[in-house]
């Protein structure tokens, strides 16, 4: 629970690209046989290479990323998508050291991060970024990444990337109520019940709608539950202002802590954050998560790789080893359903056990997917008229 991170017929569609992927082909990110035939070029430029092709294969660009030692994240909480346990695999399997800087930021920050660093290679240039959607095209536009495509490119729909390999889809969920039932007794089952006198100073966002990507979308799925559309977010705004106004609305960003404390025990989450705190408190507090009866929002974040990274060829493998079977399963380990989540259940490489610890993905056939341009606009609606409708600012993290 961090600041982190067509109706039907787009919905639809993309459900039927994560979902069905039947025209995929079966690749294994974890083996691209066929670039490990190709010899790089002598005076090959990490940052310029745009597949593992370009290293001579996997072990080319294993070695590159060992030689340089190191890889710089951004904005990942260990509780996010079990990227705590991901980056300490990949330490431990590359000899690589990963740092990660402010995990508690949103997707805002990861890009004002690429930009104030341009001419850096100091500790805080990020190499890779995990977006909200709605901030890949803007990236990619100002150059901001380098288009590189793994080894298991083919398995990922295509409804869920940039055909150019700016940036694609990581992980997808729908929005959720989180609640902390020691505090709450009369659990919320719809984002109208929020309004309700006796929520008065429990409910909180879980990040800056100005900033964070799940915030903003929080607002979204509320006007979808308020008379709104897919291409109209006001209701969103309106539902806030009235929460904010009838006092339930909480002027602070929720976190973990706040959460366990009872401080903030309503809060908005991705339904896999939300199962991580309800696996990770382990009933302390007691922790439950909601999808609410209307307003079922879904969505999906983005990998890039900075176009200045300090690290290209370790940012390179970085993306090798998400999108990699043993990746997609640690993602998946953290609740989170992977872009190549398909190719995996197609070839019955998922184990039992963790298949059902998360929800089926059919149980998304009621969740509603905007299209990238649809998310552009409500980006922009938000940040530009949070201030003016709901009235409630946040310190900057």
């Amino acid at each position: 629970m961090q600041s982190k991170k067509s109706v039907l017929v787009v919905s639809v569609f993309l459900l039927i690209a994560i979902v069905v992927s039947a025209c995929a082909p079966t690749t294994s990110a974890a083996t691209a046989p066929a670039a490990a035939t190709q010899a790089p070029a002598k005076s090959m430029d990490a940052a310029k290479t745009t597949s593992a092709a370009d290293f001579g294969g996997m072990d080319g660009l294993i070695k590159a990323a060992q030689a340089e030692g190191k890889l710089t994240t951004i904005t990942l909480p260990r509780d996010w998508c079990n990227y705590g346990e991901i980056m300490d695999t990949f330490t431990k399997k590359y000899g690589i050291e990963v740092t990660d800087l402010n995990p508690e930021g949103g997707s805002a920050d990861e890009i004002e991060a690429i930009k104030a660093n341009k001419d850096s290679k100091g500790p805080q240039a990020p190499d890779v970024i995990d977006i909200g959607l709605a901030y890949g095209p803007q990236a990619k536009k100002d150059g901001l990444v380098a288009p590189y495509k793994v080894a298991g490119w083919d398995t990922i729909p295509d409804a869920n990337k940039d055909a150019d390999g700016a940036y694609y889809g990581d992980y997808y969920g729908v929005m959720t109520l989180q609640v902390n039932a020691d505090v709450v007794k009369d659990v919320p089952k719809d984002w109208k019940d929020l309004l309700d006198p006796k929520y008065k100073g429990q409910v909180a966002l879980a990040g800056d709608p100005r900033a964070s990507n799940q915030a903003a979308q929080t607002v979204y799925a509320a006007a979808l539950a308020n008379g709104g559309s897919l291409d109209n977010v006001s209701p969103g705004l309106e539902y806030f202002k009235k929460l904010n106004a009838a006092g339930n609305l909480l002027p602070v960003i929720a976190d973990s802590g706040t959460f366990a404390k009872g401080e903030t025990p309503i809060t908005f989450a991705w339904d896999y954050l939300g199962l991580a705190a309800k696996e990770n408190n382990k009933d302390n507090p007691k922790t439950l998560v909601v999808i609410p009866d209307s307003g079922q929002f879904g969505g999906y974040y983005v990998q890039a790789i900075s176009a200045y990274a300090p690290h290209p060829a370790a940012a390179r493998l970085w993306e090798e080893y998400l999108y990699s079977d043993e990746g997609q399963l640690l993602l998946l380990k953290g609740f989170c359903h992977g872009m190549r989540y398909s190719d995996l259940a197609k070839r019955s490489v998922v184990p039992a056990e963790l298949a059902a610890k998360v929800p089926a993905p059919e149980s998304y056939a009621k969740a509603v997917f905007p299209n990238l341009d649809q998310l552009s606009k409500v980006r922009e609606d938000v940040k530009n008229q949070w201030d003016s409708v709901v009235g409630v600012n946040y310190p900057k993290q």
